[in-house]
């Protein structure tokens, strides 16, 4: 749908351009044919024509400019999903030929309990890939198409947070435990699945890039009665400032992807980003204190704390600890 745009907005721009082009050359011929009578009966028309033909000058300036930039950014899209092809490509044949392989050894020779239980369970591995692979791929799609899945809830972010926690260190064999958690009793009114696409989301890049050992914290709380504020920190490489907003976007992998290491397609901050806009909220990455590594904060609209709950401390109050400062 994207490549679409992409394509008939210059496709559209060049018609325009063309129309005018043949506009801007009948006047100069009028010009031109009417110039020698323009000082004497028909000055009032050769400065019309001549400040007509101007403006159409500028304008298909103007829109060769806006031609070239769209060009560019279909091109670079056309990269992206290039990358993103080769990615994906790689991402299916790796645990296929993996399984493919511990299959083979399976019914061609005699293996002890004890290795089949580690075929079982690296073939298991292979199966949670694939199928991250996939939801990740049906997630983008269902945005762009804008389809909404379940009705709009009043949610707590601690309880799907700490859902989304047990589902991530699962599928890397790691101990829910391995995450700080600061958790406060925050609400939503949003749809459960949307949550759940932000939160899998920034948690799977924070385990993917943690450093060794790894030391990944989570923190909810309320930054006004207006939002409540969620942010995921790891102690991974960090993201250069120049790029914080470029890895937001669809198919987008910093470095080469003939030297990738980590693996994965491209689309998994840009499903978050795209999941928090449709809650009317705001993400954003920053440099954690003291570094290394990254975090990503996101503010999402929060329902009013019930009366009974004592008022929690003010933002001015808190220690900004790893996190940075609060926003204006």
């Amino acid at each position: 749908m994207a490549i679409r745009r992409l394509v008939n907005w210059p496709i559209l721009l060049a018609v325009v351009m063309t129309t005018m082009l043949l506009v801007l050359a009948v006047g100069w011929v009028l010009l031109s044919v009417f110039g020698a009578l323009a000082n004497t009966r028909f000055s009032g028309l050769n400065w019309t024509l001549f400040g007509v033909g101007t403006a159409f000058l500028g304008l298909l300036v103007a829109g060769v400019i806006v031609y070239a930039i769209l060009s560019i950014k279909a091109i670079n899209l056309s990269q992206r999903q290039s990358n993103f092809i080769d990615s994906v490509t790689h991402e299916l044949k790796s645990p296929i030929a993996s399984m493919k392989l511990y299959l083979q050894t399976l019914c061609r020779r005699q293996v002890s309990p004890e290795e089949q239980n580690h075929f079982l369970q690296f073939m298991l591995e292979d199966i949670e890939r694939l199928d991250h692979l996939v939801n990740q791929v049906l997630d983008a799609g269902r945005l762009e198409a804008e389809r909404l899945d379940g009705e709009l809830e009043e949610l707590p972010l601690d309880e799907v947070m700490s859902q989304c926690i047990q589902q991530v260190a699962n599928r890397y064999r790691c101990s829910p435990s391995l995450v700080d958690c600061q958790m406060e009793p925050c609400q939503v009114r949003a749809r459960r699945s949307d949550l759940q696409m932000i939160f899998r989301n920034l948690l799977d890049n924070a385990f993917k890039y943690a450093g060794t050992p790894p030391d990944i914290r989570v923190s909810i709380h309320r930054h006004s009665a207006r939002w409540a504020v969620v942010r995921v920190a790891d102690n991974g490489p960090g993201i250069p400032l120049k790029d914080r907003r470029k890895i937001f976007g669809r198919f987008v992998r910093l470095g080469s992807e003939l030297e990738r290491e980590k693996p994965g397609t491209g689309l998994g901050l840009y499903i978050a980003k795209t999941a928090v806009r449709r809650l009317r909220g705001k993400i954003r990455v920053r440099d954690r204190r003291p570094p290394p590594g990254a975090v990503f904060e996101v503010f999402l609209p929060a329902l009013p704390p019930p009366a009974t709950t004592s008022a929690l401390p003010s933002t001015e109050q808190r220690s900004p600890g790893i996190y940075g400062s609060f926003p204006e």
